[in-house]
């Protein structure tokens, strides 16, 4: 891929903004049990049959263990200074706790290693919802020990590359975890209980806050979190409307970061959870609130919501806006909801330093190239419109440092498996080829122009 000359100009972002993308480990990794790694919580919920759309698994996905070096070779060609990825937590410790697996852990360092030497910065996620299977039988989120063990985990991949990580991320999307994976059970580990919920709402954030206690102990610097957000607008002037946008929104945008940046919980998760909810201990709500030195956010649409008693637990149904343009994954595309989502945290939780670690956009792509590449205009449109929404925010005073676009392979999208495509890299899943697509050149020029003419 041949990028033309694009000089440099100014714009709204800092001449030392981060341009990056975003992975998951086992949304691309594929081996999952190679080297001595343990059993995974997603890899025991890919293969429970109804599980996944068209019953498709992790257990090849991009390849991206045995193709890493190429990989980063890509990376470097489309100038990504920042590459954000998790580590799976199986491969390091493949039970969960005690042994850890030299062989696993020797995969990420290898991979730090080869991002050093690209002058690529290495922004770690500790737990991005994979983590060993054992755990999951010892109870997962449930179990008080949670904390204990992710203490450990933390401490492990801390001593191994924390000379070299740039930026670490205790958790990715501690909301999704509990919602999906205790909740609503369409994530793994399966679960459908409030009870449980609010439970492994409370030891995640214990043990975010412990993993930020050990990362600062064994020297590393940049430590943050990063949450999903999603604006809630109200889908009427109603009271029962706005209510529910309320309760939506202490639920999805609150309830994890009002304890890690305030040291309380929103009220009206006792309406949301009822009976299932107890207070949280003063010394879990001290624990959880730890200094942090960024915040990652993922952003991807907004929601507009009505009052609805069948909407369990919330009581709030999301609106389809029919006039909108929608992605497969059926989001409505509004970039003005990034700049109100980054003016929003910075008026409720004050200056800390934000990057952007997640947003994209799935479109339909077609599962073979074609010779004259792969065009995704809607694509485009969508990073231009977003990015341009960041350099937004940043002149109305937001201090956003970073953008990890989402993403930069085409994966295995969780539950929806591989139906949908985020990738900035076209993936043909059957030869495991990389094409960059029409959206990868333009995100290309943009951060060799430093966003100039968004």
């Amino acid at each position: 891929m041949t990028l033309p000359d694009t000089p440099q100009a100014s714009t709204a972002f800092p001449h030392d903004f981060l341009w990056g993308a975003a992975t998951s480990a086992y949304q691309i990794e594929g081996s999952p049990l190679a080297d001595g790694a343990g059993i995974s919580n997603w890899h025991r919920f890919a293969h429970t049959p109804g599980r996944i759309t068209h019953g498709d698994t992790g257990d090849v996905a991009c390849d991206h263990y045995r193709r890493m070096p190429q990989d980063v070779a890509l990376m470097k060609q489309l100038g990504l200074q920042a590459y954000r990825f998790s580590v799976a937590w199986s491969r390091v410790m493949p039970e969960g706790r005690g042994r850890i697996n030299p062989a696993g852990l020797g995969f990420y360092d290898r991979l730090v290693d080869a991002l050093c030497e690209a002058g690529i910065a290495p922004l770690l996620t500790l737990h991005h919802w994979d983590w060993p299977a054992a755990l999951d039988d010892r109870g997962g989120w449930l179990n008080p020990d949670s904390v204990g063990w992710f203490a450990d985990y933390a401490q492990a991949v801390a001593r191994a590359l924390g000379d070299r990580v740039a930026f670490w991320a205790t958790f990715n999307e501690p909301w999704v975890i509990t919602d999906g994976g205790y909740l609503y059970g369409t994530l793994a580990p399966g679960h459908r209980s409030a009870y449980e919920a609010a439970i492994a709402a409370r030891h995640l954030m214990v043990a975010h806050g412990t993993g930020v206690q050990v990362l600062r102990a064994e020297g590393c610097k940049q430590v943050g979190l990063v949450v999903n957000l999603e604006p809630k607008d109200a889908a009427s002037d109603s009271p029962a409307d706005r209510a529910a946008c309320v309760r939506a929104e202490a639920y999805m945008n609150r309830q994890f970061l009002d304890p890690a940046l305030l040291g309380r919980c929103p009220e009206p998760l006792r309406e949301v959870f009822g009976e299932a909810w107890v207070d949280w201990p003063a010394a879990d709500l001290a624990l959880a609130r730890q200094p942090l030195d960024w915040l990652g956010i993922n952003y991807y649409t907004r929601s507009v919501n009505r009052h609805d008693d069948n909407a369990w637990p919330v009581r709030a149904s999301p609106v389809r806006q029919s006039q909108a343009t929608h992605t497969e994954t059926g989001w409505e595309v509004r970039a003005q909801s990034l700049t109100d989502t980054l003016c929003w945290v910075k008026q409720h939780y004050g200056d800390l330093p934000l990057y952007i670690t997640e947003n994209g956009a799935a479109f339909y792509d077609p599962p073979v190239a074609p010779p004259e590449g792969v065009d995704d205009p809607l694509r485009v449109a969508y990073l231009r419109s977003h990015l341009g929404a960041v350099a937004d925010a940043i002149r109305a005073g937001v201090d956003v440092r970073g953008y990890m676009a989402w993403s930069l392979l085409d994966n295995l999208e969780w539950a929806h498996g591989f139906s949908k495509r985020f990738g900035l890299v076209h993936v043909n899943l059957a030869t495991q080829q990389r094409t960059p697509k029409a959206s990868a050149r333009w995100y290309a020029q943009t951060i060799a122009s430093n966003g100039a003419g968004l």
